[in-house]
């Protein structure tokens, strides 16, 4: 008889086997014995379940060290697909991967700022729709659909509790979306996403401890410490965005007064090119008759084409990015910051700005030199992100 603690090591065993394959990329059956431990008639048993499952497959046979050539392993790209959504305020990304995060099908759809809550959930329906209609035929199908959310997440019950740019309260978005298309879903906040979208498929692969800043309408955090996502006490850790800076200042939509994101967001380039119209600036691309058009992704275009207005805006930005990125590094000391989000769009001019203040005035950086970086997956962290919360978690039980 099979105990309940056999089953147990077998599944953990199953999870070391495939985790190893999914690092490695290629690998032999003997190769995955002899960096795991486990002895190689346990690999070769979890193995020829994986093969069946439909998770890994066999490539044909590798370079031989003596004897016969092993035959070569590697993660089943048709094994499965993946829906991945990035569910910003002002736009819905959505994405589908297969199970080693290649994008198939992606489609971006912008929102109105402030749009009526019914109106978003139903083109975020309509986004995942379109996604499974466009997934190629596999062996497991749509193995999970993963959302990022801008606010604050129960990421256990999938609920979101409070996400002030939205203007959403206690939106039951998981149990929403798997009753229309009964399949798993995993709802986490946005900017945890991003983080765990970097340690898998961005800059932070080879980082264990790193804060991942997410810079668009909002600010927020994710937080990677000794290789995991740090949640906190109830798992509402990272919303640093809502850190106070300015006592003085106006009130934030969370109901705080002077927070970092009403100086380093979107929305606060947004408020800053106002301002210098009202005092009578403007260019041949930032102008009284354009004002109302603007958006961060027209601004950061502008900058580049040569707008002084949109440069001068996004150096502001960077500066006040800056001031929150000290702070960072004071308190978690990580090997890493990586910005990522919209403004990460415009890394030539912000990020000199963001290093300039920090080596000016980050008591940890006098110290430690942490490595400032813009995201790897660029616009796409959030959704790559929602992608891989899917396949960890179908890594990490791939019985199940």
């Amino acid at each position: 008889m099979v105990t309940a603690d056999q089953l147990l090591v077998k599944q953990i065993n199953k999870s070391i086997v495939l985790n190893t394959i999914r690092k490695k990329e290629v690998i032999s059956r003997a190769g995955i014995a002899e960096f795991t431990g486990l002895n190689k008639s346990t690999v070769s048993f979890l193995v020829d379940e994986l093969i069946k499952e439909g998770l890994v497959k066999e490539i044909g046979p590798g370079e031989s060290k003596g004897g016969r050539k092993p035959i070569m392993l590697t993660i089943n790209d048709k094994g499965g697909c993946v829906i991945g959504v990035d569910l910003g305020v002002n736009y819905i990304l959505t994405v589908l991967t297969d199970l080693v995060g290649n994008e198939l099908w992606e489609k971006k759809v912008d929102i109105k700022l402030g749009e009526d809550k019914e109106k978003v959930i139903d083109l975020l329906m309509q986004s995942i729709e379109e996604a499974i209609e466009n997934a190629p035929r596999t062996v497991k199908g749509i193995t999970g659909i993963g959302i990022g959310v801008p606010g604050i997440v129960d990421y256990r019950k999938g609920t979101v509790l409070m996400a002030p740019n939205l203007k959403w309260k206690d939106v039951p978005l998981k149990e929403m979306v798997e009753e229309k298309f009964k399949i798993k879903v995993h709802i986490d906040n946005e900017a945890n996403v991003g983080a765990v979208g970097e340690k898998w498929f961005g800059v932070g692969i080879e980082c264990s401890n790193f804060v991942y800043v997410s810079a668009g309408i909002g600010i927020g955090t994710g937080i990677i410490v000794n290789g995991e996502l740090y949640r906190g006490a109830s798992g509402l850790a990272g919303e640093i965005g809502h850190a106070t800076i300015n006592i003085y200042d106006e009130l934030c939509n969370c109901g705080n007064t002077g927070c970092w994101e009403n100086y380093a967001s979107e929305r606060a380039l947004l408020d800053y090119m106002q301002a210098q119209l009202k005092q009578g600036k403007q260019d041949k691309y930032i102008n009284s008759q354009n004002i109302s058009d603007l958006n961060a992704l027209r601004i950061i275009d502008f900058a580049h084409k040569g707008s002084s207005i949109a440069i001068e805006g996004l150096r502001e930005i960077g500066k006040n990015l800056g001031v929150g990125i000290i702070n960072l590094i004071n308190t978690f000391n990580p090997e890493m910051v990586i910005i990522g989000n919209t403004l990460s769009l415009a890394e030539d001019i912000i990020l000199p700005e963001i290093l300039d203040e920090v080596s000016k005035k980050c008591f940890v950086y006098k110290y430690h030199k942490v490595k400032i970086r813009t995201s790897k997956l660029k616009f796409h962290a959030g959704a790559m992100g929602a992608v891989s919360l899917v396949i960890s978690k179908l890594f990490a039980h791939p019985e199940f």
